[in-house]
C-alpha cells in the first residue's frame, strides 16, 4: 500500500491521480476532510481506503497498519499568514517526525513536501544551503526546522569520500528520504485554497467576473507587474516525486521548481490571451507585505539534475493554459 498525506488537497490529489496513472491503486489517501468540498479533488481518483489525518497518526503511534510501499507526505498547513505557532509546529513539524521516525523504523521510503519560502527574500540564492535559507513566516520556519532535522539523520549531507564511500557501500542501504522544496505551484484542484490559491487561479476568476487582472504596483525595485517567481506546473511536481519513488536510492532536499523566474505580468498576459479579453490593472503593494513579500523566486536546479532528474519544466506560457483548459472543460 502507498500512503498519500493531505491526498485531498492540491498537490496530494493531482499526486493520487499520477499514482494512478502509473498503475498504482492500493493507496491510503490520509486527510482532514473538515472542509468537505475537498471530496471533489478525490472522486475521480482510485484509492483503496480513506482515513482521517488524526487517526492515521494514532495507528502510526501504535503501529497498526499494514505494510507500506512508500509515503508521499504533502500534508500541512499552508497557510503562510498562519501565525499561531503552537499549531503550525504541531501540524507541519511534530505531526511529520513522527511519520518520518515510523518509516525509518520499518524502512519505507519517505517523500515529503518542503517549501521554497525557507528562502525568505532569497537574497543570497535558491540553492539547498544553508546559507540561502531564512524564513520570513510561521510557516516557512516550520518548513525549514523539518529540513534541518532531515540534515541532522544524516541525509542531504556532501558527497562522501572514496574511502567513506566503500565503508559505506558494504552497510545496508538507508531508507529514502527526500524532501521537495515547493516553488509556486500552480494548476488543476487548488480551488478550496481560497486566498492561498495560485495568481493564474485568481487572474482567470478575476478577468470573468470583472474583466481585468490585478497585480501589484513596483515594489523591491521591480516595476509594475514585475516581481518574479519560479511557477511550476503541478504536473511537473507530481512527476519529480513519481521519479523519486522510481529511484528509491536518490535522498535528500532538492528544490522543485523550473529554474527559471517570469513576472507576474506573464501570468496576467497568458490568462487574458486565453480569455481573448481583459485588461491589466495595478493596484498598491499592501503595506502588511513589506519585508514579507518575495519579489523574486528562481530554483537553483543543479542538485536535482546532479541526481538525474532530466524532464524540461512547462513554462508559464505553456502550462497556465493547459491549467485554463483543464478549468473550463465541459
Amino acid at each position: 500500500m502507498i500512503v498519500v498525506t493531505g491526498a485531498a488537497g492540491f498537490i496530494g490529489a493531482n499526486l493520487v491521480l499520477g499514482l494512478n496513472a502509473k498503475g498504482a491503486t492500493d493507496i491510503l489517501a490520509v486527510d482532514d476532510l473538515h472542509d468537505g468540498t475537498k471530496f471533489r479533488n478525490l472522486a475521480e481518483a482510485e484509492i483503496a481506503d480513506y482515513v482521517d489525518k488524526e487517526e492515521f497518526l494514532a495507528r502510526v503511534e501504535s503501529g497498526k497498519l499494514p505494510r507500506i510501499e512508500a509515503v508521499f507526505h504533502q500534508g500541512a498547513c499552508s497557510t503562510t499568514t498562519e501565525w499561531n505557532g503552537r499549531y503550525m509546529m504541531d501540524v507541519n513539524y511534530r505531526y511529520t517526525k513522527l511519520l518520518l521516525h515510523y518509516c525509518q523504523a520499518k524502512r519505507i521510503p519517505f517523500i515529503y513536501a518542503s517549501s521554497a519560502s525557507v528562502y525568505g527574500m532569497g537574497k543570497q540564492g535558491f540553492c539547498e544551503d544553508r546559507a540561502c535559507e531564512k524564513p520570513l513566516n510561521m510557516y516557512a520556519y516550520s518548513k525549514f526546522l523539518l529540513d534541518q532535522y532531515v540534515r541532522r539523520l544524516g541525509y542531504d549531507a556532501p558527497a562522501p569520500r572514496r574511502k567513506a564511500a566503500a565503508k559505506r557501500a558494504a552497510r545496508p542501504a538507508r531508507p529514502q528520504v527526500v524532501g521537495l522544496r515547493y516553488f509556486n505551484v500552480y494548476g488543476p484542484r487548488e480551488q478550496h485554497k481560497a486566498g492561498m490559491a495560485s495568481t493564474a487561479f485568481h487572474f482567470n476568476n478575476q478577468v470573468e467576473r470583472e474583466g481585468e487582472c490585478r497585480l501589484f504596483e513596483g515594489s523591491d525595485g521591480y516595476g509594475p507587474g514585475e516581481q518574479r517567481r519560479d511557477f511550476i506546473h503541478v504536473d511537473d511536481a507530481v512527476a519529480v516525486n513519481l521519479w523519486f519513488w522510481e529511484n528509491p536510492r536518490k535522498s535528500g532536499i532538492f528544490n522543485c521548481g523550473t529554474g527559471r523566474a517570469q513576472p507576474f505580468n506573464d501570468v496576467a498576459s497568458a490568462v487574458v490571451d486565453w480569455h481573448g479579453k481583459g485588461k491589466v490593472r495595478y493596484i498598491p503593494f499592501p503595506d502588511n507585505l513589506v519585508g514579507r513579500y518575495q519579489s523574486y523566486t528562481e530554483a537553483d536546479l543543479t542538485k536535482l539534475r546532479a541526481a538525474g532528474y532530466e524532464r524540461p519544466f512547462l513554462t508559464v506560457e505553456q502550462g497556465v493554459p493547459r491549467y485554463l483548459d483543464w478549468l473550463h472543460r465541459e
